[in-house]
C-alpha cells in the first residue's frame, strides 16, 4: 500500500506536466515566428523592388529586345549570348564605346572615393578638438549630404554656366586664373565638373562615418602618446588610422559601389547624352537602352556591370578579411 500510495502522486504529476506542456508550444511558436512575420513585408517589398526586376533584366539580356517588341517584350526572339558578344567585342563600335566608358568610370570612381575619404577623414579629425562654433560647423559640413540630389546638382549646373556662372566668375573675373571663361559642361572639363560635384556631395558621408568611428578610440591613447613625445602626425599614423581600419574598410566599399553606380549626378548635370570625357557607364547603359532603343544590349551591359561589381566586392572582402586576421594574429 505504501508503494501504491507513493506512485500515485508521481503519476498525477507527470500527467499534469504532460497536460501543461502542449499549452506552452503555441506561445513558444508564436515567439519564434513573430520576428519572421515582422520581416515578411520588408522581404516581399525587397523581392518586388529589386529581385524581380533583376531577374527580368537578366532574361531581357538574352533577347533581341528593340522598340518593335517593347509592347510585348516576352515575344522578342531569343538571341542567346549575342548581346553579350556585341558588348564585349571591343573592336566594334559598341564594345569600344563601352570599354571607354568603363575606363572613364574607373578613373572617376578612384579619384572621387579617394578625395571623399581624404577630405572626410581630415575634417573628422579636425572636429575632434573642442572649439567655439564646432556644432555649427558640423551641421554645415553635412548640408551637401542632406540636400536632395536633384536640387544640389541643378544648383551646380547654374554655377557651371559659361557666361554667367559663379565658377567662371570667380576663376576668370576675380582670380584671373584662366585666360577666358571655360566650358564646364562640355568637352574635357566636364570630367572635372562631374568630379567636383561628386566629391562635394559624397565627402560629408565619409566625414560622418569617420567621426562616428573616432568616438570609439580611447582618449587615453592620445594622452599617453603625447607624453611619450609623439606629434600630431605620429598620433594619426600610429593610433587613428589603425583604429579606423575596420570603419574605413566598410566606408571605402560603400563609397566605391555608390560612386560606380551613380546615375543621378551625371544625368542631372549633363542630360541624356553625357560628354565623352564624362561618359560614366551608368549613363552609357541608359543611352544604350532608352536612346537607341536596344534594351537587349543595355540589359546585357547591366548584367556585365553587376558581375564586375560582385567580383570586385568579393575580392575586396577576401583581402580585407585576410588582413584583419593577420592583424589579429
Amino acid at each position: 500500500m505504501s508503494t501504491t500510495a507513493f506512485k500515485e502522486p508521481v503519476t498525477q504529476a507527470s500527467s499534469g506536466a504532460a497536460a501543461r506542456e502542449p499549452r506552452r508550444r503555441p506561445g513558444r511558436l508564436r515567439r519564434v515566428s513573430l520576428p519572421y512575420l515582422l520581416l515578411l513585408p520588408a522581404l516581399l517589398l525587397e523581392l518586388l523592388v529589386h529581385l524581380v526586376p533583376m531577374v527580368i533584366g537578366i532574361v531581357m539580356s538574352f533577347k533581341e529586345l528593340t522598340q518593335f517588341y517593347i509592347r510585348d517584350w516576352s515575344s522578342a526572339p531569343w538571341s542567346g549570348l549575342g548581346n553579350y558578344k556585341v558588348s564585349v567585342d571591343f573592336n566594334a563600335p559598341v564594345g569600344d564605346a563601352l570599354l571607354h566608358s568603363f575606363f572613364v568610370t574607373v578613373g572617376f570612381t578612384l579619384l572621387s572615393v579617394g578625395l571623399c575619404w581624404l577630405i572626410g577623414t581630415a575634417a573628422a579629425i579636425y572636429m575632434q578638438d573642442t572649439f567655439r562654433g564646432r556644432g555649427l560647423l558640423r551641421a554645415l559640413f553635412l548640408v551637401p549630404y542632406a540636400l536632395p540630389v536633384y536640387a544640389a546638382v541643378i544648383t551646380w549646373v547654374f554655377m557651371f554656366q559659361h557666361d554667367n556662372g559663379l565658377v567662371n566668375h570667380v576663376l576668370h573675373d576675380q582670380l584671373h586664373l584662366t585666360g577666358k571663361p571655360s566650358f564646364w559642361l562640355i568637352g574635357d572639363n566636364s570630367f572635372y565638373a562631374l568630379l567636383t560635384v561628386s566629391v562635394w556631395k559624397g565627402w560629408p558621408f565619409a566625414f560622418l562615418i569617420v567621426m562616428a568611428g573616432l568616438q570609439n578610440i580611447p582618449r587615453e591613447l592620445y594622452e599617453a602618446a603625447a607624453l611619450d613625445g609623439a606629434g600630431m602626425w605620429q598620433q594619426i599614423r600610429r593610433i587613428t588610422l589603425p583604429s579606423l581600419r575596420p570603419v574605413n574598410q566598410v566606408l571605402v566599399l560603400v563609397l566605391f559601389l555608390w560612386t560606380f553606380n551613380d546615375f543621378n549626378t551625371p544625368y542631372v548635370l549633363f542630360g541624356k547624352s553625357a560628354p565623352e570625357a564624362a561618359d560614366l557607364i551608368s549613363v552609357h547603359i541608359y543611352q544604350a537602352s532608352f536612346v537607341t532603343w536596344n534594351f537587349g544590349t543595355g540589359s546585357a551591359m547591366s548584367v556585365l556591370l553587376l558581375l564586375f561589381l560582385l567580383v570586385v566586392t568579393g575580392v575586396y572582402l577576401l583581402f580585407t578579411s585576410r588582413g584583419r586576421r593577420a592583424a589579429d594574429v
